[in-house]
């Protein structure tokens, strides 16, 4: 049976990113049992509390997330309490003021941020292999089938995309003269009311919105266009990764154990769980957007599994990042202007030592 306990989340949402430093991260509480889980000494670990910056909402996109609380993996890896915190947000101001340990993030923000800042940070493992960045536009309106496409339209794009679509343009030797910019949030509505002609969405998110409201669109996918980098990745900063590998090893493995759970248990279960985080996250005052629909919701889970299983991660167990994808991600990241080697933007040993050690593992069914 999984382990009781209770989460409280904070209230509200952030997402300036200069005021991050100064967030203070509310508590939770969650009964655990710390014998269930060992260190490489053999000794009871007993890693305390950890917080995690989510980059998005506490919808599907944080299925495995959920199921490692419902299920007690956290409790069972020895941590007191794992606090999720909702987004929108990068991370990577926060991971750089200690406001967090782990951000869930993506290449192209951390490697803006090694290459231009020179800021200690790596990606030490990535939920899915393929971004699911995506510029969509109505196919009976603008139709941007190609970067080419994008050149005098005007594109929506809110403020934590920002660097992210700078780096599609930069990709495709596209500068930001040739199009307009419109700031918007991350509700589809001006795409379908015709005041974009493009709008920087999530092939697993609104792309699926604006189809389920009964518009034919078309994806200019990053990851087709390219930027084939990693996204949704784990990022840490280097003093904390080189100071607490037990930590980390123990926290992958109970996040492997929840995204396993997205595989191996019934969608219309994970639905549920899903709505239940996302109802509480509601409740604490956390950025929403309506009442969620569980057609929706698992349609976004099916896509997700396309970007979380491949013939890689088949192959090397989740979460890993085989060195052509590192080459690819870097190559991506150089097109855009920052040009990195893959030991100042990667460390994935323990991600591989994890499944070295517990080759069980990569038992799920894709």
């Amino acid at each position: 049976m999984p382990a009781s306990h209770t989460i409280r989340r904070r209230g509200g949402i952030v997402l300036a990113l200069a005021a991050a430093a100064a967030l203070a991260l509310s508590a939770c509480s969650s009964t655990s049992d710390p014998s269930a889980s060992s260190s490489t000494s053999g000794e009871a670990a007993d890693f305390g509390e950890v917080s995690v910056q989510y980059s998005w909402i506490k919808n599907e996109e944080f299925a495995g997330e959920f199921y490692a609380y419902e299920n007690g993996y956290y409790d069972e890896a020895g941590f007191s309490n794992v606090v999720g915190v909702a987004g929108p947000d990068t991370g990577v101001a926060k991971l750089l003021s200690g406001s967090v340990q782990f951000a869930l993030t993506d290449a192209a923000s951390v490697g803006a941020a090694v290459a231009e800042q020179d800021a200690p940070l790596k990606i030490i493992a990535t939920t899915f292999q393929k971004n699911p960045f995506t510029i969509l536009s109505l196919k009976d309106g603008a139709d941007i089938a190609t970067p080419e496409d994008l050149i005098g339209k005007k594109i929506g794009v809110q403020d934590s995309n920002a660097s992210v679509f700078k780096a599609l343009l930069a990709a495709n030797g596209i500068t930001e003269d040739q199009l307009t910019i419109v700031p918007v949030d991350f509700d589809p509505t001006p795409l379908m009311n015709g005041d974009v002609d493009g709008f920087m969405a999530y092939l697993t998110n609104e792309a699926i919105t604006v189809e389920m409201a009964g518009y034919d669109v078309t994806n200019l996918a990053y990851a087709e266009n390219g930027l084939p980098y990693v996204a949704e990745s784990y990022a840490v900063t280097d003093d904390y990764l080189a100071n607490n590998k037990d930590l980390i090893k123990a926290f992958l493995i109970a996040e492997i154990k929840g995204w396993t759970d997205t595989f191996t248990q019934p969608i219309d279960d994970t639905v549920a769980l899903v709505t239940k985080y996302y109802n509480e996250s509601a409740s604490a005052g956390d950025l929403t957007f309506g009442p969620l629909d569980p057609p929706k919701v698992k349609a976004g889970l099916e896509a997700q599994a396309k970007l979380i299983s491949t013939e890689e991660t088949e192959a090397n167990g989740l979460f890993t990042i085989s060195d052509d994808l590192k080459s690819q991600t870097l190559a991506s990241l150089k097109a855009s202007g920052w040009e990195l080697t893959a030991d100042q933007l990667f460390d994935t040993t323990i991600i591989d030592e994890i499944y070295a050690e517990n080759p069980d593992l990569k038992s799920y069914l894709p």
